[in-house]
């Protein structure tokens, strides 16, 4: 699977984040994007970058892309990625999602 479409439902994988005590946003974060496909380094990477520019209540609201986890990403462009990313109304979230896959892939 080609990176970016990887990258957008490792991205919607991105699901509940519930304050765990014995397991951190960041590797709850970094383990959704493994389990959607993304080699560790770039999970690990978006996590990291992911949770030190977001709020817990952002990270929470990704959770609505869940639902893009049961499309084929191939079938998705970044237009559609991004234009779904808006549709939170959360400028900062839209930056720091897409900073963070895309820079992630570039340095892997």
């Amino acid at each position: 699977m080609p990176r970016l479409p990887r990258l957008f439902a490792a991205i919607a994988a991105v699901t509940t984040l519930s304050a765990c005590a014995t397991v951190s946003p960041e590797a709850r974060v970094r383990s959704k994007l493994i389990e959607a496909g993304l080699r560790p380094p770039v999970a690990a990477c978006m996590a990291e970058r992911m949770v030190d520019r977001l709020s817990l209540a952002q990270l929470k609201r990704l959770q609505s892309l869940g639902a893009l986890a049961s499309r084929d990403p191939r079938g998705m462009s970044i237009d559609e990625f991004a234009h779904r990313l808006r549709a939170l109304n959360d400028p900062e979230i839209v930056s720091v999602v897409l900073r963070a896959g895309i820079g992630c892939s570039i340095a892997a």
